[in-house]
């Protein structure tokens, strides 16, 4: 049996965010340093944070799942996993 943290991709360190994808980060990473609840959105709460459309939210989410830097946990539900900039 394959434990389920080796059928998870691999945050790809290389990857260069674009300005969207910044910005979703951001909105992902709000809370953080200020000790309340953080690093899940849906794409409607991101699309009135960030004033991107619809095709760009989730574009920059399908980007940054790609690149492993966030989790699709359920439909319309998304997760922070790593940024590797910041250790």
């Amino acid at each position: 049996m394959v434990s389920s943290h080796c059928t998870r991709a691999m945050v790809n360190q290389d990857y260069s965010p674009t300005d969207n994808e910044e910005k979703i980060l951001s909105i992902l990473k709000e809370g953080y340093d200020e000790n309340r609840p953080w690093g899940r959105a849906n794409p409607l709460y991101l699309r009135e944070r960030t004033n991107l459309n619809k095709q760009q939210v989730n574009y920059a989410l399908n980007q940054l799942t790609a690149a492993g830097w966030i989790r699709k946990l359920t439909e319309g539900l998304y997760e922070f996993v790593n940024d590797p900039r910041i250790e």
